[in-house]
């Protein structure tokens, strides 16, 4: 993979996918595919696997992917001009790595991940990993094999891991609620991107975004670690709010949970917030696309309190009381100008 510098600049520049980490990641893939790796590229890969619990979560997943049948059967189905556009040096063995087998099984795979283009590579992996998912608009009610409640939101996905006594979800897109079943003996663990939260009985959601990881507490007692740093860690108060990054544990704030979890009734609340900030939070429920003509949005302040079923309206609505004008175009677009 090279240098690190040199390698993350390359990423950037030619990455197949949105995600350069998911891009890291296939690079690796093809490669040990290809050939066994050198002891100094073995170096550099462990290396990679230690920089962030992403990198070996997404290894692991395109692994798991790239043997099964399912995605070398939807290879074989590949017209063969789909097989021919691919960047064949990302598949073929190096000279210094020659081999003898045909690499037919893993390049057919990895021909799938490039095909079905970048935009739906991460809703593929998605579905993928998780046990439970929703759509865009939607909720949805689960109750874990202990006995815990979990409320999923607008378009969220979570893996869940109960075997030999673990009570363990993963957060891989999305927020969730969790009402928790108190067992002392097996603590409730919970993962996003960037942080883990440990339970024992208590209620509590988990948000997670490209940046950050958001836990609040409703009631009970949690503690939050980083990923990367289980020293670094915190406990929270009933009421309290803390975000986890790739760096730091955020300072705790007090927060009313009825406003942050407003959505498990079907509502949005806000008091003072930037209309922009509001307008991101109702993109998370629309179907269509939102657009903003207007960079005075950015300094419009707003309070409300609406419903997350009908988000036209909710916009219009505030559109009304900043000023602004609201016109609904085909397909779902909505402008403010």
């Amino acid at each position: 993979m090279g240098q690190e510098g040199a390698e993350d600049d390359k990423a950037g520049e030619a990455s197949a996918y949105p995600d350069p980490i998911v891009d890291e990641a296939l690079e690796w893939l093809a490669r040990q595919q290809n050939a066994p790796l050198a002891r100094a590229d073995q170096q550099q890969f462990q290396e990679w696997l230690r920089r962030s619990p992403r990198h070996g979560e997404e290894f692991r997943s395109l692994e798991a992917m790239w043997g099964s049948p399912e995605l070398r059967k939807a290879a074989e189905g590949l017209p063969a001009a789909a097989r021919g556009s691919m960047d064949r040096r990302r598949l073929l063995p190096s000279a210094r790595h020659p081999r003898t087998r045909s690499l037919r099984g893993a390049a057919a795979a990895a021909i799938v991940m490039i095909a079905i283009g970048a935009w739906q590579y991460p809703a593929l992996m998605l579905r993928w990993r998780a046990d439970y998912i929703t759509a865009t608009g939607d909720r949805a009610n689960v109750s874990l094999p202990d006995g815990s409640l979990m409320l999923l939101n607008t378009a969220s996905a979570v893996s869940i891991d109960f075997r030999n006594g673990q009570r363990h979800v993963t957060i891989l897109e999305g927020e969730a609620f969790f009402d928790v079943r108190h067992d002392p003996a097996h603590p409730f663990r919970v993962a996003g991107h960037f942080g883990e939260t440990e339970v024992k009985g208590t209620a509590f959601a988990v948000r997670t975004e490209s940046d950050r990881d958001t836990v609040v507490l409703e009631r009970g007692r949690v503690e939050v670690s980083r990923l990367s740093d289980s020293g670094d860690h915190v406990e929270l108060d009933p009421g309290e709010m803390v975000t986890a990054t790739a760096k730091a544990l955020s300072t705790v704030v007090r927060r009313d949970p009825s406003e942050i979890l407003a959505w498990r009734d079907g509502r949005i609340i806000f008091e003072n917030q930037r209309l922009s900030r509001v307008l991101d939070e109702l993109r998370r429920y629309y179907h269509g696309i939102v657009i903003v003509a207007d960079g005075r949005v950015d300094d419009l302040v707003v309070t409300g309190n609406y419903r997350l079923d009908d988000v036209p309206g909710a916009i219009g609505t505030l559109a009304d009381a900043a000023g602004e004008t609201m016109t609904r175009l085909p397909g779902g677009i909505i402008l403010l100008r």
